[in-house]
């Protein structure tokens, strides 16, 4: 965040389901994505951020479908008045959820985004988030992906690290983008909600 940035006020993570983070079919970066959003929820859980975990709710055969062992998030979820699980079935955590009325009525009007897949789920909902007017930061090393596939005669592989770049690049200037996790502070959301 640039110096003297002020705190965000509410956490959203994004599908940090066990098929994703944990296991032979984890993102390459798993290791390192488990630390830098366990830093992000601790702080945000010691500060009285409001917290919200996206979980997906896979297709039928996928590694994410409900009730498979990827399906479960892998980090503890603290349950409460300032945290919570919402399910989702489509890459934007806002579309189809009542997400924008818990940041509301929570009176958040600033969030950091982070979790998987950079370009898909975090992408989505962190534009959706803009879209939505709320102050957005996303920390470089708090989102992942898997290496894109070479596409023959189009182009190589690219790596998960670049396809993590290049979304942080299509949200375009509104977008916050901090280097690293512990850089991204918070606070309470402001009292009374709307």
């Amino acid at each position: 965040m640039p110096r003297n940035a002020p705190p965000v006020e509410a956490l959203i993570v994004v599908d940090m389901q066990s098929a994703f983070v944990g296991g032979a079919e984890a993102v390459p970066s798993a290791a390192e994505l488990l630390v830098a959003v366990g830093s992000l929820l601790d702080r945000a859980r010691t500060a009285g951020a409001f917290v919200v975990h996206l979980q997906n709710d896979g297709e039928p055969g996928t590694s994410d479908e409900p009730g498979t062992p990827g399906w479960p998030l892998h980090l503890p979820v603290v349950p409460g008045p300032r945290e919570v699980v919402r399910r989702k079935t489509v890459d934007d955590g806002f579309e189809e959820t009542d997400l924008e009325e818990l940041l509301r009525d929570a009176g958040v009007g600033s969030l950091a985004v982070c979790g998987v897949m950079s370009e898909m789920c975090v992408l989505a909902t962190a534009r959706a988030a803009l879209e939505r007017e709320f102050r957005t930061v996303l920390p470089h090393d708090a989102h992942a992906t898997y290496d894109i596939p070479a596409a023959p005669g189009i182009a190589d592989e690219v790596p998960a690290a670049m396809a993590s770049r290049v979304a942080e690049w299509a949200l375009g200037d509104e977008i916050e983008i901090v280097a690293r996790a512990r850089d991204v502070t918070f606070a309470e959301p402001s009292a009374g909600g709307r």
